[in-house]
């Protein structure tokens, strides 16, 4: 039964007025506890970090970026050093076991060192990118684009570049148009190899991918 204002003596409205501060407390701790969502970063010794500690690799940058931003998003770096498309795509399956709402394809690097024609990696990110809606259709799908040197030729080094905006028009995927803008053959931001970025070069790399990703979450 409702008590009657002349009931409500000092004491017990302080405790009415405690129960009720409880009650938007605890409301509000469950609107701020929202659970963690995840960004996969499927790639290769790039993603890795290869030479790198792992917190200095671009992915884990990506988590600084996000947990200074008070987002609550869980970064997975699913790289692995020589990977290429064919490899990814024996691996997928793997990967995608779990949740997944943001996932981020940066493959087609080792590819092209290789001579792979563009046609068969095109072929492999388009089946990857098909497993993944049909595992997690309501996830975002990001494609890294890269190029290759110009040593491998004018027509090699066209048909590779293009097939990253091709495929992620025909899918209507995110693009990051070149994942190594700024820091693709800069010496000073290459490690002895040439190919893989130090760490000055990853932090480049992190802004160049939150470009890109910031709108998305």
């Amino acid at each position: 039964m409702a008590l009657k204002k002349s009931e409500l003596t000092p004491k017990r409205k302080n405790q009415t007025w405690r129960t009720v501060a409880l009650g938007l407390s605890l409301v509000a701790g469950l609107v701020a506890a929202e659970p963690a969502r995840t960004i996969i970063f499927f790639g290769d010794s790039i993603t890795a970090g290869s030479g790198l500690d792992p917190d200095e690799a671009f992915p884990a940058l990506i988590q600084k970026k996000l947990d200074a931003a008070g987002r609550p998003w869980r970064v997975v770096n699913a790289g692995l050093s020589g990977e290429t498309t064919a490899g990814g795509l024996r691996r997928l399956d793997w990967i995608l076991r779990q949740p997944v709402d943001i996932f981020v394809i940066e493959l087609g690097g080792n590819d092209g060192l290789r001579g792979i024609p563009p046609e068969t990696s095109q072929a492999n990110l388009q089946t990857m990118i098909e497993r993944i809606r049909a595992k997690h259709p309501r996830a975002t799908l990001v494609l890294a684009g890269m190029q290759m040197p110009t040593n491998m030729g004018p027509d090699y080094t066209r048909r590779f570049a293009a097939m990253y905006p091709e495929l992620a028009e025909k899918n209507r995927t995110a693009l990051i148009p070149f994942l190594l803008e700024g820091v693709g053959g800069v010496a000073s931001l290459n490690q002895a190899d040439g190919i893989h970025p130090t760490a000055a070069g990853h932090q480049i790399l992190a802004d160049t991918v939150w470009r890109t990703l910031q709108p998305l979450l």
